[in-house]
């Protein structure tokens, strides 16, 4: 079963939207078990206060009760200014949040229209390309750049085994130090330079390993691809020259049959929607960045909770308590008994507590780095344009069975991006419904523009609105560019690890 461009772009948003809630569940989860650790470590400092009323003599008791309090005081007064910024942090990620799911709906309503705009002149075409096929010009010039698109698709082909030899082929060279020696030294050519001992000794190597015989066999080796290549890319300009005429024949056709305002239409469709997809980027990071204070606010690593934290503790440390807890333990009083077994239950307390905080700490390190990663996919794919309503994917598990395997970090950001990428296919263009030709060895053939100039559509008549702005390629490269946060990075690829 296939998927439509526009429904794997919603699966995408609808993943992300389910990471993004579970990433502040589990922020708020956090800060409300820092909270109450807070409070364990105040309800444990009252209990030793029990202890010492029960224990101490009056002087001893107010001392070490004044001393415990001044210790709460201070972490009271650092706490309320942690729990200020928690709540500032949070309110500044459901504002971005709330920004996103406007500018999404403007998106959603500007794709829309460009589908609507798109059908009508798909419909036009349709109509006009009869009267297209009909015109000598135009099947000329059509027939022209098919096989140029062919020679060129040939011409990589070849590219790619005389690259592939290279490789291959010249191992047992490169892998040779007394040959790779002399060849990176130019024995042999002009570019040789080396007094009357050394030229000596160079010789003697040259005889040993056959130099004279394997360096032009090396040399080709390595020239070969290289003429190879400049031919294909001459073929390839060739090619786009001969497709860019046939486009200029078809946006005339259109025009003439009244397709211009539609066109027009879908160009500022697309501006709007290219407009919305960098505000999103905008609101995207300032909600990357709040989440991320407000996560590391959650978790306690800031410096307020910290003080405040070492300052509880630094009070329940003191020696005079931990010679008080040890004399109750040592004495059988049934009053001390129970306040030593409360303080024995808080402490246990704290300690699940904080172990579930670990636990939670690195669930939230887990879904950051896979939402990072689905946001590098999804701004990929709004970049070649896969959103575009001609677009489609023949593989429906894209957005089940491998997102789900892809979300428990079975499977690489970078293959599963390559895997949308190799199941993408655009709806025949060109005049006639006939489409371009399929293109490989590096050389990806446009289906027809009717947007004219250098639209660089793809899909048939009046093509995608604009650029695509390239394909990223498989590899693990990803382009989104990032600001705003202290993960902040302008490219490369992630690969995903640990359990989802």
């Amino acid at each position: 079963m296939t998927i439509s461009g526009p429904e794997a772009l919603r699966s995408l948003e609808e993943a992300l939207r389910d990471i993004r809630r579970e990433e502040d569940e589990i922020s708020r989860r956090l800060a409300r078990s820092t909270e109450l650790v807070s409070r364990i470590r105040e309800t444990e400092g009252d209990l030793f206060r029990q202890l010492a009323s029960v224990r101490l003599d009056p002087q001893v008791r107010e001392e070490l009760s004044a001393a415990l309090g001044r210790a709460e005081q201070r972490a009271r007064e650092m706490l309320k200014g942690h729990a200020a910024e928690l709540a500032d942090a949070e309110a500044r990620v459901q504002a971005a949040e709330s920004a996103i799911t406007t500018l999404n709906a403007e998106r959603g309503r500007a794709t829309a229209r460009l589908a609507a705009e798109t059908a009508r002149l798909d419909a036009l075409g349709t109509a006009i390309s009869a009267d297209l096929a009909s015109d000598p010009d135009y099947r000329a010039r059509r027939t022209d750049a098919e096989e140029l698109a062919r020679i060129a698709a040939e011409s990589f082909r070849k590219t790619e085994t005389a690259e592939a030899d290279r490789e291959e082929k010249g191992r047992p060279y490169r892998e040779d130090p007394l040959f790779i020696y002399l060849w990176e030294r130019g024995y042999g050519t002009s570019a040789y330079k080396a007094g009357n001992l050394t030229r000596l000794l160079d010789g003697w190597v040259a005889r040993l390993v056959r130099f004279e015989r394997a360096r032009p066999n090396y040399a080709m080796l390595n020239e070969i691809p290289l003429r190879l290549r400049e031919h294909a890319e001459r073929q390839q300009q060739r090619a786009e020259e001969a497709r860019e005429a046939c486009a200029a024949l078809e946006a005339a056709a259109i025009d003439r049959a009244g397709g211009a305002p539609i066109r027009k239409a879908m160009a500022e469709a697309g501006a709007e929607i290219t407009r919305i997809d960098a505000a999103l980027i905008e609101r995207e990071d300032e909600r990357d960045a709040a989440a991320e204070t407000h996560a590391e606010l959650a978790k306690g690593e800031d410096d307020a909770f910290t003080q405040a934290v070492e300052a509880l503790s630094e009070g329940l440390r003191r020696e005079d308590l931990r010679t008080l807890l040890a004399e109750a333990r040592r004495t059988q009083t049934p009053q001390d008994d129970t306040i030593v077994a409360q303080i024995d239950d808080v402490r246990l307390r704290a300690a699940d507590e904080e172990l579930e905080m670990r636990e939670h700490k690195e669930r939230l390190k887990t879904l950051t780095r896979r939402r990072r990663e689905l946001e590098d996919i999804q701004f990929e794919f709004k970049k070649s344009r896969y959103d575009d309503p001609r677009s489609s994917f023949g593989e429906d598990k894209l957005v089940g069975d491998m997102l789900n395997e892809f979300l428990r970090g079975g499977m690489t950001a970078a293959r599963y991006w390559d895997a949308w990428r190799k199941s993408q296919n655009w709806k025949s263009g060109g005049a006639g419904g006939t489409p371009w030709p399929k293109q490989g060895g590096g050389f990806q053939w446009p289906d027809s523009a009717i947007g004219g100039g250098s639209g660089r559509s793809r899909g048939g008549f009046g093509g995608a609105w604009g650029a695509p702005g390239g394909t990223s390629q498989g590899g693990g490269g990803f382009s989104r560019p990032r600001t705003g946060s202290k993960g902040s990075r302008k490219g490369g690829g992630f690969k995903t690890g640990g359990g989802f």
